[in-house]
């Protein structure tokens, strides 16, 4: 056995302990607050629901020909099969540094991880090196691994693939659809849109479907589900989400984190504070329940809305257990169609919470790979200008927007808000002060704590930014401040007037918008959508002055 120590750790490797392994072991060797799994035998199938295991073609659970499984950090729930020979999970010091992540994501990654070696017992290896490259080489015999989440992890495993190090690459089981089969529906299709692919997800699930037919009548129940939020409300009317108990695991992770800080190996952003996500399969399959059974109901006609004081609304916070592969996508919508034949939830929400897990999750993972790995490089609207320092380090003392205020704090304190401050809010207004969407994509990944190379791309470039020129989306997504005021409880005690564009207190939304299609008028004067409000901005007889004063704004906090 040996240890290495990069981070003054040490390495767990096949049931042997080092002398100063890390705090999640006992000095009996075994895991603290948790129960150890041992290898699941060749007859255990642990795939949660029948519905998820029988739609898959890939092997779930235990593959009794296998040679060790490499799992990535995003690779840890049971439908990743575990090899005869257990598995290798590894902490690369250089992946966590090379970036500047927020401390929760930092902490949720390596608390996923341990808990995961835990688990497993003897059958896992976890080394902690510099590289991944060095992990499998210390590791001294061939693994197999599934499909990686990124163009970078990807050229890593298939150079070790190259060199026998990597005995074969197969398809990952953490999405419904394989890439090869998107890309066979996609085709030679001028534009692949979510509509579209959703229709093809449902049918080819036999998810809310009567034949060829969507349940209710209709594929989409967006227009119910945008309401406003209730008047007068401080919250929703709704359970709080599941909230998971740290352990000593947890523990582990925050000393090592604060101490490999100090000493200079990392450079995170944001505030440390209790850990808010699942990180292991029992966590994620309770937060799981708690949703389905206490907030799905709740969830649809609101999932746009935002209140000041209710940062999780009816949301599921299922974002981060699913990114880390800890929960299968089918078995997730499964549970809330059951919800519906069962008449605990409404349609409404189950078909709202059903279109952004199989249908805009996987929409936008395969997009990553199909649009290629220059994507988040377009800029169709040639947005240059750097993120200003108080937006890039999540500073909020001298924001007075109430939203964006809001919205930055909720990223600085947990890494996460809904998709409705990202986009309406956060994306919104960078798109409107022409952030470099390169720029901002990085910023979306690294100081969430469900971004991920595949995640961001589509979400920012295409969507929130409009930077592909419409690959993606018809539109792009700015608004003025009516949006805001009208979706959420921020207007009414902002210093900022929405109805106002001019002025000491305009409201930097509303005048940002008239600036953004000003400056933006000649590239997108070929968008039918955008036709409207282009013509629109001719009849402001003060768009002249609205334009310098945004111009005068510049980078200063609004």
């Amino acid at each position: 056995m040996t240890c290495l120590d990069p981070f003054h750790d040490r390495v767990f490797r096949n049931g042997g302990k080092c002398q100063k392994l890390t705090q999640f072991f006992s000095r009996g060797g075994t895991a603290r607050g948790l129960e150890t799994t041992p290898l699941p035998s060749r007859d255990t199938c642990l795939t949660h629901t029948d519905g998820a295991h029988a739609r898959r073609s890939d092997p779930a659970g235990y593959d009794p020909a296998m040679t060790r499984r490499w799992l990535f950090a995003d690779q840890l729930g049971p439908h990743f099969a575990v090899g005869h020979d257990g598995v290798l999970l590894v902490e690369s010091r250089r992946a966590l540094a090379r970036r500047p992540f927020h401390r929760q994501k930092l902490h949720l990654v390596l608390s996923a991880l341990r808990h995961r070696a835990a688990e497993l017992g003897d059958s896992a290896v976890l080394l902690r090196t510099d590289t991944y490259t060095e992990a499998v080489r210390e590791l001294g015999e061939p693994v197999r691994v599934y499909e990686p989440t990124s163009y970078a992890a990807e050229r890593l495993v298939r150079r070790l693939h190259a060199d026998g190090v990597v005995e074969d690459i197969d398809p990952t089981p953490g999405f419904s659809l394989p890439r090869e089969e998107f890309a066979a529906w996609a085709g030679n299709r001028r534009r692949v849109r979510m509509e579209d692919f959703y229709r093809f997800q449902r049918l080819r699930l036999d998810l809310l479907v009567e034949g060829e037919r969507p349940v209710g009548g209709r594929w989409s129940f967006d227009d119910e589900n945008r309401e406003p939020p209730p008047k007068g409300a401080e919250r929703l009317d709704v359970p709080p989400p599941y909230q998971p108990r740290e352990d000593d695991i947890d523990a582990g992770v925050r000393e090592d984190l604060d101490r490999w800080t100090r000493e200079g190996h990392l450079s995170p952003v944001g505030d440390d504070g209790p850990r808010v996500f699942a990180v292991t399969r029992r966590e994620a399959l309770a937060a799981l329940d708690r949703f389905v059974m206490k907030r799905l109901g709740a969830f649809g006609p609101h999932e746009d809305a935002m209140l000041r004081g209710d940062w999780a609304m009816a949301h599921s916070l299922l974002s981060v257990p699913l990114n880390l592969g800890l929960l299968d996508p089918v078995e997730v919508v499964d549970r809330a169609a059951q919800a519906y034949r069962d008449g605990d939830a409404p349609l409404a929400s189950v078909e709202g919470f059903v279109r952004q897990v199989i249908g805009w999750r996987e929409y936008v993972w395969h997009l990553y790979w199909h649009f290629g790995p220059t994507y988040r490089r377009r800029n169709a609207l040639a947005a240059r200008r750097p993120l200003p320092g108080w937006f890039d380090r999540l500073e909020t003392d001298q924001v007075d927007a109430a939203c964006l205020q809001d919205a930055l704090t909720g990223v600085r304190e947990r890494g996460w808000v809904h998709h409705i401050p990202r986009l309406m809010v956060l994306g919104n207004w960078a798109a409107q002060r022409g952030y470099h969407p390169d720029a901002l994509t990085e910023w979306f990944q690294t100081r969430f704590v469900d971004g991920y190379d595949w995640v961001m791309p589509a979400n920012v470039v295409g969507m929130s930014q409009h930077a592909d020129g419409g690959a993606m989306a018809t539109k792009p997504y700015v608004s003025g401040g009516a949006y805001i005021d009208r979706m959420s409880d921020y207007c009414g005690g902002c210093r900022y007037d929405p109805k106002k564009r001019l002025g000491d207190d305009a409201c930097p939304f509303t005048a940002g918008y008239w600036a953004y299609l000003d400056r933006n008028a000649a590239r997108l004067e070929g968008n039918h959508r955008m036709a409207r409000p282009l013509q629109q901005r001719h009849r402001l007889a003060d768009l002249e002055a609205v334009v310098a004063q945004e111009r005068r704004r510049a980078a200063t906090p609004p």
